[in-house]
């Protein structure tokens, strides 16, 4: 079974008939059609998210669930003779063809027209009759049609698709404003002069241009902007993509994942939203100043207080995350920092901040992609203070610094084989057994991922599951003893087991392999909560993917993803704090595909349907909004409308960025507190020497 075979099936039993359609002829042709055949070059490798994705001359492709809703609504039968109004790209003609032996479209772009019509012919349906025209007009030469489909919204149904349709045939189409609110309804011809309406919800669509819709926009001097919306790719900006690697098919890369925007600005709607924003903004100082952090005490009463980022090059996030861990822990007694990075990088960091001695032998810390995330002035900065801060209190009193992610295969294996080396030669002879089959794969983890799809990989499964077992049982023999070091080996073993799954499933999915990782990210992180005791307390830096309730955005509502932020509010309540982070401009230090170099590139304006846009005409430079309930609850109530929300990793696509980057999201939902920058700057990564006279252990040193 291909790859596109197997993402087609799982489109159509969660994105389709998850979403309620139960009619098992459309689910199967649903099933038949390769998206990815139909999709522009640049984004074919989100053809079956469940998401509509451009065209040009400003159409879309149909997200899958509306084209099955439509044809389902449709009832056909395969003696039906039907009409498809707005071909696009000719995918949902495909889906339609699989219904009835005769189908129609009309499509008023003569480049679009004749594409479709190739690709049509070349995936086995030169049986679609691809027409170029005004299709609010119908096709009076094949009229009467028993079912009308339009994939474009009008003001109105046109009376021509009235009079062409048979008795007893349906017409479904969307009807509304041409950028607003628009409605997908189903016109039944009841009588030759009687016809029924039933309202099938809210939608999203194109207009519907033409005598009997909308005004046609080339006519319109305006339109050419309009069209063109910052930050929404059109014809230009997917040519200029083609040749873009994909960026979610590496593991960094993941989360950034594609949504579209349901609906445009509201007008008045969003002038109270931004003015609701406004009242409750709370100013922030400077970052540098004494008074910012402590405008965060309001959450130092959680255990666990989640920091997010909207990017992972960002100074000004990474700055004011310093600022409020380092209030928390000098006083309000946070004892643990937890970052989204390895295990085996981030223990060599603790040991320098705890003032324990180096490991034997350790290479040094975050020397992989991508390492300006982590070696950067900013975190070079805070590990100083907390080395500093560290120093006058007794051992038992330090705060550590801890990774969360499970990417450094190669180096937990290392470490848990040094661990057992040195108490357990035995021992460390059985593991290395154990580990042996997943040698030829731990430097580049991502080949094992290929190769277990076609190869038996039980045996690594069962021997990293059975060497975590080991050294958990050790852990409880020796409670009290070696309590460091058996703890740094356990969450190395734990990391391997992990990270194998992890590689296992990165190419059966991208929800199974999201769950996994922030699952063993949030598992660490309780395991180490529970290490140090009842009274212990954590900061978490990640991610806003990673740390907002994945629950309140289209990660947990459609793909059926979890992240750290809502298996800690699940887990402990209350006693979590979710705190995201925003920008609307600026630049980022992000690279253009996985492993390649850094690069300071430019952030775009935040889309007008995002809630950036909304904070950035507050028309203030810094604040927080405190989300909690029965702080603002006017402001929550007004946030409760799904809009977009920008997430950049290590890798940006400013030319993709409306599918690459951007998210629905309900941001009172979302989070408990968000800290806007309007303005932001990219992070300063570290020089590659060493400094004069710091030896190599040094953890910045390479």
């Amino acid at each position: 079974m291909s790859d596109s075979t197997a993402l087609r099936r799982r489109m159509v039993e969660r994105q389709v008939r998850g979403r309620g359609i139960d009619d098992e002829r459309v689910l199967a042709a649903m099933g038949r059609v390769a998206r990815d055949a139909f999709v522009p070059p640049p984004l074919a490798e989100f053809a079956y998210d469940d998401a509509p994705l451009p065209l040009e001359a400003g159409q879309t492709i149909s997200q899958p669930y509306i084209v099955a809703l439509m044809a389902q609504a449709a009832q056909l039968q395969r003696s039906d003779r039907v009409l498809e109004v707005g071909t696009g790209s000719g995918y949902a003609a495909a889906v339609l063809a699989e219904l009835a032996d005769r189908v129609d479209t009309v499509e008023r772009v003569p480049k679009l027209a004749e594409r479709a019509r190739t690709t049509l012919e070349r995936q086995g349906y030169g049986h679609v009759r691809v027409h170029t025209g005004d299709g609010t007009l119908g096709l009076p030469s094949a009229a009467p049609f028993d079912a009308i489909i339009a994939a474009a919204a009008g003001p109105c149904v046109p009376q021509a698709w009235r009079e062409q349709l048979a008795v007893g045939g349906r017409i479904v189409m969307p009807v509304g404003d041409e950028h607003g609110a628009q409605r997908l309804v189903k016109v039944t011809r009841a009588a030759h002069d009687a016809f029924q309406e039933e309202d099938l919800g809210g939608v999203a669509f194109v207009p519907l241009v033409g005598l009997q819709g909308w005004p046609d926009p080339q006519a319109d001097a305006d339109a050419g902007t309009q069209a063109d919306e910052p930050g929404e790719p059109g014809a230009v900006s997917a040519a200029k993509a083609a040749d873009e690697p994909s960026a979610r098919r590496s593991p960094a890369a993941g989360r950034k994942r594609p949504a579209r925007a349901l609906s445009r600005p509201a007008g008045m709607a969003d002038r109270e939203v931004t003015e609701g924003v406004w009242e409750a903004a709370e100013a922030l100082p400077d970052i540098g100043d004494p008074l910012f952090a402590p405008l965060f005490d309001r959450y130092a009463d959680k255990r666990i207080v989640l920091l997010g980022e909207a990017s992972h090059g960002t100074t000004e996030f990474y700055r004011a995350r310093a600022a409020i861990t380092r209030r928390l822990v000098e006083v309000h007694g946070f004892d643990i920092v937890a970052v989204e990075a390895d295990w085996p990088d981030a223990a060599a960091i603790d040991r320098y901040v705890r003032h324990r001695p180096p490991a034997e032998a350790a290479e040094p810390p975050f020397r992989r992609f991508p390492t300006w995330m982590w070696r950067n002035t900013d975190v070079a900065a805070f590990i100083e203070w907390l080395h500093a801060y560290n120093g006058v209190l007794a051992p038992d009193e330090r705060a550590g610094f801890y990774g969360l992610d499970l990417y450094g295969m190669s180096a937990s294996i290392a470490a848990v084989l040094a661990y057992l080396d040195q108490t357990d030669p035995e021992a460390a002879r059985i593991a290395r057994q154990r580990y042996g089959c997943l040698t030829p794969w731990q430097k580049d983890p991502a080949v094992y991922a290929r190769a277990v799809m076609t190869r038996g990989y039980k045996a690594c499964e069962d021997a990293v599951l059975r060497q975590l077992q080991d050294l958990l049982s050790r852990r409880l023999e020796d409670a009290g003893n070696n309590g460091e070091a058996l703890l740094d080996a356990t969450q190395n073993a734990r990391l391997v087991a992990a990270a194998e799954r992890y590689y296992r499933t990165m190419y059966q999915g991208p929800a199974q392999s999201w769950n996994l990782r922030d699952t063993h990210m949030f598992e660490t992180l309780t395991s180490l909560l529970d290490a140090k005791g009842p009274q212990a307390r954590a900061v978490v830096w990640a991610h806003n993917s990673h740390i907002g309730n994945a629950a309140a955005t289209e990660m947990g509502r459609v793909r059926d993803e979890i992240n750290i932020g809502q298996l800690c509010r699940e887990r402990y309540g209350d006693e979590v704090a979710l705190i995201g982070f925003g920008t609307y401009a600026g630049t980022v230090a992000a690279a253009d595909d996985w492993d390649g170099p850094m690069r300071l590139m430019r952030v775009r304006p935040a889309r007008p349907d995002s809630y950036e846009h909304l904070m950035h005409r507050a028309g203030q430079p810094r604040f927080l909004l405190d989300l909690r309930p029965g702080v603002h609850d006017g402001l929550r109530a007004t946030l409760a409308r799904p809009r977009l929300e920008r997430y950049i990793g290590v890798i940006y696509r400013p030319e993709t960025e409306l599918y690459s980057h951007y998210a629905e999201a309900v941001l009172a939902e979302q989070y408990d507190g968000y800290v806007w920058f309007d303005q932001t700057g990219a992070v300063t990564p570290l020089a590659g020497e060493a400094r004069p006279g710091v030896p190599e252990t040094y953890p910045f040193a390479v």
